[in-house]
């Protein structure tokens, strides 16, 4: 397999990945591709297909700021239409001839002042390497005993079985986050029995979907600042709930009470009600929002099952009540590995350290975006950048601003490497759990998947999204240290 040397190299062709590597041609810098394992653009949004998958974030919100889409069918976006968006973006800005598909990245290496990286098909050495694996890549499955013995069909929502008919089996729903509550719906009239297993109930909030008439359409193409002016109002009014989740938690306790009136209207017997309660405070996990899940499972073939998985057996499974529940199908529900990312695998810095050693007291970098140890690196959607409120689209843009401004700094300075200081990274990072002390996700009394094996809370921005891009806006040199050419 042959080597090939670029300027800068970028990794995945998510939101992330795409909107990079088109701000980077716009820039002028051509000398760049983009790896991909796959055979098509779409990051998420093309893996997860499961029935009912849809974006959570309003459609003229959760686009890019440069690639306004007139064309979006209803207020959420469809994940068909989101994938054909990704695509679309790609060829029109002609990022497509970048991209090296097939190309799994292997591991990553800095050695002798560049990055090596290898892929399943050839070798790559570049002066810059960008991240852009988000951490909805890898979906993440619980350990059940037994579950290698089961004689049925097992699947994750993330690589959803299109071969199986679904109808007239017996289904077990391993988890109940947001992926469930838009595939319960979709699958629960085919099946012969849902055997739906909760460990936690989430908080529902009504979904405000409908679907966007032609001459609204017709509007948005003809006066693209209409479209605009919509997308501002959309994300303000988001930003107006970081008040509740971050500032003054009080203000989720109302927004609890819209959530319990949506569960007693949708759900009326009292006992699967009960079930159905949450024991936090809204927002602590993560806020879902449907107006079909509780309908789905009130059905006479659903079961809410809260007791613990004991074990799983050949043919169904064991619960620590010593029930045991035929099934054929079991589809996980359980997630993504949120805080154990692949990535932390991969990418190996200065004296050979890994990311996964680097972060082994937890994930951490530099205005979510450098680590220090690793010289002309740079993370999309890394620690802390998360959102429980809005776009992360308004987020991937803002770094990838302030990585642009990198680059052409390096190319103003004459720097050939730069590497964020260990003590301005150790003071962002204290900066930030300091602003998590008190907000819903860190008082909110639950465990979620926001937190990381020593209870921090490594994935959130626990502020306005808007004092993100405040503080990425321009790069300053004197944060790195820095080695010219």
């Amino acid at each position: 397999m042959e080597t090939t040397q670029h300027r800068i190299v970028v990794v995945g062709t998510g939101f992330a990945g795409i909107g990079m590597a088109v701000r980077l041609k716009q820039a002028g810098y051509d000398d760049f591709v983009v790896l991909e394992r796959a055979d098509d653009v779409g990051g998420t949004w093309r893996d997860n297909t499961y029935p009912g998958c849809r974006c959570d974030v309003p459609s003229h919100l959760y686009s890019f700021s440069f690639a306004p889409n007139p064309e979006w069918s209803s207020t959420f976006s469809p994940q068909p239409e989101i994938e054909d968006y990704l695509r679309n973006v790609t060829d029109r800005f002609g990022i497509r001839p970048h991209i090296r598909f097939g190309h799994a990245v292997e591991t990553a290496r800095w050695e002798d002042g560049r990055w090596r990286i290898q892929t399943s098909q050839g070798e790559f050495i570049a002066d810059v390497l960008l991240s852009g694996m988000g951490p909805l890549a890898e979906p993440s499955y619980p350990k059940l005993p037994g579950v290698e013995a089961f004689e049925g069909e097992v699947f994750h929502s993330a690589q959803w079985d299109h071969d199986l008919d679904l109808s007239g089996r017996k289904v077990a729903v391993i988890g109940t986050g947001a992926s469930a509550i838009q595939f319960v719906p979709a699958i629960q009239p085919e099946v012969e029995e849902l055997h739906l297993f909760q460990r936690t109930p989430p908080w529902v909030m009504p979904r405000p979907d409908r679907k966007i008439t032609e001459v609204e359409k017709a509007v948005f193409r003809r006066f693209p600042l209409a479209q605009k002016a919509v997308r501002a109002g959309i994300y303000w009014g988001r930003e107006s709930m970081v008040l509740g989740f971050a500032k003054l938690p009080a203000i989720m306790k109302l927004a609890q009470k819209v959530a319990e009136k949506h569960l007693a209207h949708q759900v009326r017997d009292p006992l699967l009600r009960a079930k159905l309660t949450p024991d936090f405070t809204l927002g602590c996990k993560r806020v879902l929002i449907s107006d079909d899940y509780y309908p789905a499972i009130v059905q006479p073939n659903v079961e809410v099952v809260t007791d613990g998985i004991a074990e799983v057996t050949p043919t169904g499974i064991i619960t620590e009540d010593g029930v045991k529940h035929e099934v054929d199908t079991i589809i996980y529900g359980t997630g993504f590995r949120v805080t154990d990312l692949p990535v932390m695998d991969m990418v190996h810095g200065r004296d050979g350290v890994s990311l996964r050693e680097a972060w082994s007291g937890g994930m951490e970098a530099h205005l979510g975006t450098a680590v220090s140890g690793f010289p002309n690196f740079f993370l999309l959607i890394g620690p802390n950048t998360g959102l429980g409120h809005s776009s992360m689209v308004f987020m991937i843009e803002s770094q990838i601003a302030y990585i642009l401004d990198a680059l052409k700094t390096m190319d103003a300075h004459g720097l050939r490497q730069v590497e964020v200081r260990p003590e301005v990274q150790r003071a962002f990072v204290d900066g930030v759990r300091s602003s998590m002390r008190n907000t819903v996700w860190t008082r909110g009394g639950c465990t979620s998947w926001y937190l990381d094996a020593q209870g921090r809370n490594t994935t959130l921005w626990p502020s306005f999204t808007f004092r993100f891009r405040q503080v990425t806006r321009r790069f300053n040199p004197a944060e790195y240290q820095t080695l010219a050419m």
